[in-house]
């Protein structure tokens, strides 16, 4: 029975270690930016009640308000069930960190344009922050990409917005519209 067993180990171990690659090597899957977003979560749900018309923009309760909502996108859940997930997202470009040289090193990758540079950042599980493989030369702000890594639910606190999900050794190509059947 021992002897079987080694045989097995010895003749399998190559279909085995082929099969496994052939796993690995699965294409990522196309993923959609609202597919970060668990389905029960609304962040409107809280605010529903009040009545903002009869707000001033120099009214304290309103500064209150504002303090309160970026709260609640800071905290915004992720979807747990992603983690791990092989994917490839498109999305905006704002950087963080560059080498001498003016490589990329990390950035944040975000679903709209002017997300986190003209406007309040978007919810954390709308921020992906991501460290390509090799720092990246000619990346500038709100370049348009393809990522291209495996998706975790890590919370990353930056200079430009709360990230949600990390992609480390992503892989990153200039976006390209999917092709229409």
């Amino acid at each position: 029975m021992i002897a079987r067993r080694r045989w097995c180990a010895w003749a399998c171990a190559p279909v085995l270690a082929a099969a496994s690659r052939r796993v690995q090597a699965a294409p990522p899957l196309l993923t959609r930016w609202e597919d970060l977003v668990p389905r029960e979560w609304d962040p409107t749900r809280r605010f529903r009640q009040m009545d903002l018309s009869r707000m001033n923009d120099a009214d304290p309760k309103v500064l209150q308000l504002m303090r309160e909502l970026r709260e609640t996108w800071d905290n915004a859940p992720t979807d747990r069930r992603l983690d791990g997930t092989s994917v490839r997202l498109p999305g905006y470009v704002v950087p963080l960190e560059t080498t001498a040289q003016g490589d990329l090193r990390e950035f944040l990758l975000v679903p709209y344009f002017g997300a986190c540079i003209h406007t309040p950042p978007p919810p954390a599980n709308q921020i992906v922050h991501v460290v390509p493989d090799v720092p990246r030369p000619a990346l500038r702000t709100m370049d348009t990409v393809w990522v291209s890594g495996v998706l975790r639910t890590r919370r990353q606190d930056t200079a430009m917005g709360m990230s949600g999900y990390a992609i480390r050794g992503a892989s990153i190509e200039r976006y390209l519209a999917p092709q229409r059947p």
